[in-house]
């Protein structure tokens, strides 16, 4: 059987003449503010998406997100089928995945959320029962990270990407989630302020479960919103009364796990009032 000119390559010089020759790139994300570029590339009848880093800090994030797809798998999380040297970095290759990110910044553009057109703004403006079980997919994979001894880092928004035609919602781009718990060494870890816990932010302070507690229910807080204010709350009281508990400012005062809050978040949710 020929090898397979993706999901067996070894090293490679020029990433994108390399994809250019043994496919057809039909999609190129160049102003990634993550230091990557990526690409949609059709081999034959399969669609993929290839994403390569040359600068260092990029590349340690994508070896870090080799460690992460070997320690958890979940139906919903895009999973990770090969990975290939690149002079100065490293390329990942996952299957392409139809949908929209729900925010996609770029090196150039930050917000535009509250846009009419934006992806974000379409799906808020989904039923509510909708935008739930998008909710539940978030939690059910976090579950699985949970059980992996992983904790979230620089998840947000730009994670997730939905499918509306088949109202379905997965998650990508989990290169920076960890083993935990673990102490903060820098000034900051990376991520999106809206989503994340006030450790984050603190040299020295440790990063745990109940951190990524604190991003989930942000999470539940920003999606079923209406509007970017978070003054259009399309929930419940309950469901509102957890993700209270689920970002309190103290860590001692969250749910200790995210079993934890998946529980009474569908507690909550089966009492709609």
């Amino acid at each position: 059987m020929p090898s397979h000119p993706l999901l067996s390559a070894e090293s490679v010089d020029v990433l994108e003449t390399y994809l250019e020759e043994v496919g057809t790139v039909f999609r190129i994300f160049r102003e990634q503010d993550s230091g990557c570029v990526s690409y949609g590339v059709a081999v034959g009848d399969e669609r993929w998406f290839v994403k390569g880093a040359t600068v260092p800090e990029a590349a340690a994030s994508l070896r870090r997100a080799i460690e992460v797809h070997a320690a958890v798998e979940h139906p919903l999380i895009v999973p990770l089928q090969h990975s290939f040297d690149v002079t100065g970095g490293l390329a990942l290759v996952y299957p392409w995945v139809d949908g929209e990110v729900l925010y996609h910044p770029t090196v150039s553009r930050h917000g535009g959320r509250a846009a009419p057109d934006s992806p974000m703004a379409r799906f808020r403006r989904l039923p509510v029962p909708v935008i739930l079980r998008a909710l539940e997919q978030i939690l059910d994979a976090h579950l699985a990270v949970e059980r992996a001894g992983l904790v979230a880092v620089d998840f947000y928004d730009g994670c997730l990407l939905y499918d509306v035609e088949f109202d379905r919602l997965v998650l990508c781009d989990l290169d920076e989630y960890r083993p935990g718990p673990f102490i903060l060494e820098a000034d900051r870890l990376p991520g999106s302020r809206r989503f994340m816990a006030p450790e984050e932010f603190i040299r020295g302070s440790t990063i745990d479960i109940r951190t990524t507690v604190f991003v989930l229910g942000r999470a539940l807080r920003l999606l079923l919103d209406a509007g970017d204010d978070e003054q259009e709350w399309r929930g419940s009281p309950p469901q509102l009364k957890v993700i209270e508990r689920a970002t309190a400012s103290d860590p001692a005062d969250r749910f200790a796990s995210v079993k934890a809050l998946v529980q009474a978040w569908r507690g909550a949710s089966r009492v709609r009032t």
